[in-house]
């Protein structure tokens, strides 16, 4: 009796149990391989930062918007105002002349937000007009807001995404003080329609890119603000 020539059923089992292991083996190490490339170099606090970041500059960018919103209905720059339940005392009270109120829903109808866990002390927003920023608009102050005491990892984060040397922080002043820096803890210098006559002037020399409408810059020795343009003049 001749055998048959066919594989047997117990052959091409093993055969494509074979490939199966294979196959499974090749997946495993592709995916591990996958894995570790995209772990290389990640730092979940860095990249924590770098979402607070934007999320800071985000908001900025309302608050500019805010104003705007009032310049265009005619409110005069003077007339400009930033007060709010949360704010502090000095800015007033958001129902004075709400049409020209940034947090006031007829006014520049921006909601009022504190500040991110873990990207400063605690302070809140402030509203200057003592600073004028390097290249931007004539020798007047701007209008600013100020986001205060942010830490130095926050700082850094902030101007990378800007584009400035990579870990550099442009300086104010490096004796600090009130008004010569962004951030002023002094009342008289939050922003309630008067601009300071005799600013203070950023040290220009010390910034990677120029005109900077927003960044973080070093005031003092360890003291670390973040400021956006929220009107040239």
């Amino acid at each position: 009796m001749k055998s048959d020539p066919r594989p047997s059923f117990s052959s091409q089992s093993g055969n494509i149990l074979f490939y199966v292991l294979i196959g499974i083996v090749l997946v495993g190490v592709l995916t591990a391989a996958l894995r570790q490339g995209s772990d290389v170099g990640m730092n979940p606090d860095v990249e924590r930062l770098a979402v607070r970041a934007t999320e800071v500059q985000r908001y900025a960018t309302q608050l500019q918007q805010g104003v705007m919103a009032l310049i265009n209905k005619g409110v005069s720059e003077g007339d400009i105002r930033f007060a709010h339940p949360r704010a502090h005392v000095t800015y007033g009270t958001i129902t004075t002349n709400p049409s020209n109120q940034v947090f006031y829903p007829s006014g520049g109808n921006v909601e009022y937000a504190m500040p991110l866990a873990g990207v400063n002390d605690g302070s809140r927003w402030e509203f200057y007009g003592t600073s004028r920023i390097p290249q931007v608009g004539s020798d007047k102050p701007e209008l600013i807001a100020v986001l205060p005491n942010v830490t130095k990892a926050f700082c850094t984060a902030i101007n990378d995404q800007l584009g400035f040397t990579s870990g550099t922080q442009p300086t104010d002043n490096i004796t600090g003080g009130s008004p010569d820096c962004v951030y002023s803890a002094a009342v008289a210098d939050r922003f309630t329609g008067a601009f300071d006559t005799t600013p203070n002037t950023l040290d220009d020399t010390t910034f990677t890119r120029l005109p900077m409408m927003q960044g973080c810059v070093r005031c003092g020795i360890t003291n670390f603000h973040y400021f956006y343009v929220l009107l040239a003049r």
